[in-house]
C-alpha cells in the first residue's frame, strides 16, 4: 500500500437516469456538439486529427466495445481490482464519457452517428483508478489498496501516454497534497507526458483547492458554457490554466445511449483532446511549452490576461496549432525533474528562475504546499481518501437525446 491512501469508489454524479425509448438521432447528437464548434476543431483537423498520439484516461474504466470508440482503445490497466465489471451498470460510465469527448469517432455509415471527439484518430489508454458512484463495492474499497492514482499516472507514463487526462480529484474540505501523487506527476512530466486535470466543481461550495489540479505542472481546466461564461459550479482558483466546454455536453455511455451533462471533468477531456492534436502535429513540444501555447492562444481572454475563473480563456486548438508552427524550441523535450510552472498567482509567488522553458512563465513556490498533485464529477476523499469523477454530469431534456434526469 503506497501513500497510506485507501482507494474507495468514484462517486459518479453523472446521474444518468435511463429513460425513454426514443432513438437518439444522429443529427440531433451532432448538432448539439456545440463544443466542437467553439474549439474550431474543423479548422484544426485540416492539420491533424490526433493520429499517433496516446491519451491515458485515468478514470472508472472505458468501454472498449462502444461503437464510438471502436478501434481506438488500447489494452489498459485495472488498479482497483474489485467492483463492477464489463456489462454491469456501475462500470465505466464516467470513463467512457471522457474517452468519447477525447477520441470518439462516431459510428455507422460514414461514421455519421454518435459522438465525435476532439481528436478522433488518437488512441485511448484506459487506466482504472476509481469506482463509479453507484458501484456497491465502494464501501469495501475504503479498505482496499491505496495509491492507485499515483500508480496509474506512473503506469500510463511508462506505457506510452503522450497525454494523461485526470477528470477526477479531491476538492473536499480536507483536500491536501500527497507526496506520492506529486512525485508521480513530476515523473510523468519528466517523461514528456502532458498532464491535464479538472479544476473542481466547488464553485458553489467554497472553491476548495482541488488535487491533482493544483499540483505544479498540471494543466488545470475550468468550465464554461456555450456563451463562454464561467459555469457557476466551476472552481475558481489561482491554478486555473485554461477553460473548456463544461455545460450541456453530449456524452456517450456504455448503455449505448447519449446524454447531456455538465462539469469540469468534461472540460478537462476537451483540453486533453486539444493537447492530443498539438502533440500529433508537433511531437517535440515539451509539456511546459504546450501549456504555454494553450494559454497564449486561448479565446475569450479575460481582463488582465487571465483570471481564476477561466484561466487564460477558452482553449483553441486551431490557434495553438497555428502558433506552434513558429514556436521556439519545438524540437526539445522536457528534462527529467525540470520544474513545472504555474500560470496563476499561486500560493506564494517567487522570482522566475533561470531555467525558463522557452515560453516564459513565472515559477511558483511549491514547497509551501508540500510535495504536490482532479473534472464529469470526481472527488478524492481523505481519511480514507478516495476518488470521484469530477464533472457531475446531469442529463438534459433535449428529446433528441435518450436518457433524462433532473438538473441538480
Amino acid at each position: 500500500m503506497r501513500g497510506g491512501r485507501a482507494l474507495a469508489g468514484a462517486a459518479l454524479a453523472v446521474a444518468l437516469a435511463a429513460a425513454g425509448a426514443v432513438p437518439a438521432r444522429a443529427d440531433a447528437i451532432r448538432t448539439q456538439e456545440w463544443a466542437l464548434d467553439s474549439l474550431h476543431v474543423q479548422e484544426a483537423w485540416r492539420t491533424t486529427k490526433g493520429a499517433g498520439v496516446t491519451v491515458a484516461v485515468l478514470d472508472t474504466g472505458v468501454d472498449e466495445n462502444h461503437p464510438d470508440l471502436h478501434g481506438r482503445v488500447l489494452p489498459g490497466k485495472d488498479l482497483v481490482g474489485l467492483g463492477a465489471g464489463p456489462g454491469d451498470r456501475a462500470w465505466a460510465r464516467h470513463g467512457t464519457a471522457m474517452a468519447g469527448i477525447i477520441a470518439g469517432r462516431g459510428h455507422g455509415e460514414d461514421d455519421a452517428d454518435g459522438v465525435v471527439g476532439v481528436a478522433p484518430e488518437a488512441r485511448i489508454l484506459p487506466v482504472r483508478v476509481i469506482l463509479e458512484d453507484g458501484d456497491p463495492a465502494r464501501a469495501k474499497a475504503r479498505g482496499a489498496r491505496g495509491g492507485a492514482l499515483a500508480d496509474g499516472i506512473r503506469w500510463a507514463a511508462d506505457h506510452g501516454a503522450d497525454v494523461i487526462n485526470l477528470s477526477l480529484g479531491d476538492d473536499s474540505d480536507t483536500a491536501h497534497p500527497e507526496p506520492n501523487e506529486d512525485a508521480a506527476v513530476r515523473y510523468a512530466l519528466g517523461k514528456g507526458a502532458v498532464v491535464v486535470a479538472s479544476a473542481g466543481n466547488g464553485g458553489e461550495h467554497g472553491d476548495h483547492v482541488s488535487y491533482p489540479a493544483a499540483y505544479p505542472g498540471v494543466i488545470a481546466v475550468t468550465a464554461v458554457d456555450r456563451y463562454g461564461a464561467r459555469a457557476s459550479f466551476s472552481t475558481s482558483r489561482w491554478y486555473a490554466t485554461v477553460s473548456g466546454p463544461g455545460v450541456d455536453v453530449v456524452i456517450a455511455d456504455p448503455d449505448r445511449r447519449y446524454y447531456e451533462g455538465w462539469g469540469t471533468s468534461a472540460a478537462s477531456a476537451f483540453v486533453s483532446g486539444s493537447v492530443a492534436l498539438l502533440r500529433a502535429a508537433h511531437p517535440g513540444l515539451t509539456p511546459p511549452q504546450i501549456r504555454r501555447l494553450l494559454a497564449e492562444t486561448a479565446q475569450d481572454v479575460p481582463a488582465g490576461g487571465r483570471s481564476d475563473e477561466v484561466g487564460a480563456g477558452l482553449v483553441d486548438p486551431a490557434a495553438a496549432l497555428a502558433r506552434a508552427e513558429g514556436a521556439a524550441g519545438a524540437g526539445t523535450r522536457a528534462a527529467p525533474g525540470s520544474a513545472p510552472r504555474y500560470f496563476g498567482s499561486g500560493p506564494q509567488a517567487v522570482a522566475a528562475d533561470a531555467g525558463d522553458d522557452g515560453f516564459g512563465a513565472p515559477a511558483m513556490l511549491a514547497g509551501a504546499l508540500g510535495l504536490l498533485l482532479l473534472g464529469a464529477a470526481a472527488v478524492l476523499r481523505r481519511t480514507p481518501r478516495f476518488t470521484r469523477p469530477s464533472s457531475t454530469m446531469h442529463v438534459g431534456a433535449d428529446p433528441g437525446l435518450r436518457g433524462h434526469a433532473p438538473r441538480g
